[in-house]
């Protein structure tokens, strides 16, 4: 399947971008002047070992965490985050492995959790369900995705299901990027491609994605660019287009070699 490439620099301004950032924890280097850039409507493949960084960049950008050196950009203009709500009202989202979803509660009100519809009686509020109901339906029908009813519980949901509710309540308040952690990781088989699908209709909506995944299947389905991290450092970059299968896995072991290239060129296994 052809993939698309990147934009150049000189088309459009990246919706997210990194310079330069690293991250201490004590003695320990997690990040070293780590680089990252993402557009409006992009897919952004990052791999990488354990222990390479992935996961401490993305909170970086969805503003868990405070870089120790570097800064961020949103749409061009210099950022700080000092919690990830700060991320949230500028536009980054990110959906974590664990969902962090309320089993007990209807899918509506786990999108709207924290961000309530609430109606005004005088100086009293009070939590509009209808209107959260009616907002969470068409959300779910704009991105494609089928449930019985915005009143069931996610505790009654399937595996695909929950994952894409979160994605739905990631993107149900303008968000410009959505960041998720190893989406299709606990999915059955025949839920991966849906969930796979889920985030190319939110490039086709402008949506910039980036996603970590040890599935070389999925960075290969819904991505236009790979970035590999090894050891807490940019090793690698590439549209998807321009590389393999073999070459990315060399890039995940610190491999840029003629092997890794040969393996490229004959698309060995």
């Amino acid at each position: 399947m052809t993939q698309a490439t990147s934009p150049s620099e000189a088309e459009r301004t990246p919706v997210i971008e990194a310079r330069g950032i690293c991250k201490y924890f004590g003695a320990v280097t997690a990040l070293e002047d780590v680089y990252l850039k993402l557009y409006r409507g992009e897919v952004l493949g990052v791999v990488g070992d354990n222990g390479a960084g992935k996961s401490t960049l993305m909170k970086i950008l969805a503003g868990l965490y405070p870089p120790s050196a570097g800064q961020l950009y949103v749409d061009g203009q210099a950022a700080h985050f000092a919690s990830p709500k700060e991320a949230r009202d500028r536009g980054i989202e990110m959906v974590y492995q664990d969902l962090a979803l309320a089993g007990n509660l209807r899918i509506d009100e786990n999108i709207f959790l924290g961000r309530e519809r609430v109606r005004r009686f005088g100086p009293f509020k009070l939590v509009d369900n209808a209107e959260s109901m009616r907002l969470a339906k068409e959300h779910l029908e704009k991105l494609k995705i089928e449930v019985k009813s915005v009143r069931q519980r996610v505790e009654e949901l399937s595996g695909g299901q929950r994952q894409a509710v979160a994605i739905a309540r990631a993107t149900a308040f303008d968000a410009k990027v959505v960041i998720m952690d190893e989406p299709t990781a606990a999915l059955a088989i025949k839920e991966v491609r849906k969930v796979l699908d889920l985030i190319k209709d939110l490039r086709n909506h402008g949506i910039g994605v980036i996603l970590i995944s040890h599935r070389l299947d999925d960075i290969f389905y819904v991505c236009d660019r790979v970035m590999a991290l090894f050891h807490g450092r940019n090793f690698a970059e590439a549209p998807l287009a321009e590389t393999s299968r073999n070459e990315v896995i060399g890039w995940i072991m610190g491999n840029k070699s003629p092997v890794a290239q040969a393996a490229k060129i004959f698309d060995l296994n």
